[in-house]
């Protein structure tokens, strides 16, 4: 009797788990089914929020985002600014990472480097937008790739240092020793044994920095203000007009940018996962 009860208390918990799971998933994707429904609704259904489908349903609205608007360009601006962002990030950080790892210095200065780059990352952007602006217009920067690569480089490289450096110190020295007995030197140790053997959490890293490069608006906002060098995120803003606000337009557009990171994210899903967990085991 006492199993029997076991295995209903354990079935019960399981149903109800399961319950709240399927009611976290409609809350979390019921905004992305509105927001694909409104990309494909015609204008007439557009507030008519008491139907969640559409007898209507047409992809005019996608055609209009690269027709009417300089779209294709703003996809193109933020794929550069994010590939270029996450290559220098990625460069740097990699061998401040290892220098910070596996440098014979006290742990607790270890602490502190890593501490003071990760406090640069929380400063809210819009408290030094107005000196970066001053900085790279006096630098003659504004509306080029140049001038986004330095705010963006400065946000992404403390994070990025961070990361890597915890699995730079997982690597064991008996490694590098072994290296060193074969012939190696450091920057040898660096790029040819150990860097690979993280490679996965580089990988993770670089998505992730490619990522915020691709969602940010703020600085892109403010440093080009021409049409041309605008990225998505900005442009998608512009959509609206001084009285009227296309949601159908603005809906697909949204839709068009996040199809990319979906099929980043889902693609490499195994990868990313990898790299979050590789992290946790240290020497």
């Amino acid at each position: 009797m006492k199993n029997k009860k076991k295995l209903t208390g354990e079935k019960i918990a399981r149903i109800v788990m399961n319950i709240i799971i399927v009611l976290a998933l409609i809350v979390i994707l019921f905004p992305f089914y509105w927001l694909l429904l409104t990309s494909i609704r015609p204008k007439s259904e557009i507030f008519n929020i008491s139907s969640l489908i559409t007898l209507k349903p047409h992809i005019g609205n996608y055609k209009m985002v690269f027709t009417e608007r300089a779209f294709a360009r703003y996809i193109l601006n933020s794929f550069v600014i994010g590939l270029e962002t996450t290559i220098i990030s990625i460069v740097i950080a990699s061998f401040a990472a290892y220098a910070i790892a596996k440098t014979n210095i006290s742990p607790k200065i270890k602490n502190l480097v890593l501490s003071l780059s990760l406090a640069v990352s929380m400063f809210p952007q819009i408290t030094i937008v107005s000196p970066i602006y001053v900085m790279v217009k006096n630098l003659g920067l504004r509306n080029s790739f140049f001038g986004l690569l330095i705010p963006y480089t400065t946000f992404s490289l403390p994070l990025a240092i961070w990361y890597l450096t915890t699995f730079y110190q997982g690597v064991f020295h008996e490694i590098d020793e072994a290296a060193k007995i074969d012939g190696c030197n450091t920057f040898q140790i660096f790029y040819k044994i150990i860097t690979p053997l993280i490679a996965p959490g580089i990988f993770t890293a670089a998505i992730l920095i490619f990522i915020s490069a691709w969602n940010e608006f703020l600085f892109a906002l403010v440093i080009n203000t021409d049409d041309i060098w605008r990225t998505v995120s900005v442009g998608i803003v512009m959509f609206q007009g001084r009285f009227t606000i296309p949601w159908d337009e603005i809906s697909a557009a949204a839709i068009v940018v996040m199809i990319p990171l979906v099929l980043m994210v889902f693609v490499f899903q195994q990868r990313i996962v990898s790299g979050l967990t590789a992290g946790a085991v240290k020497e």
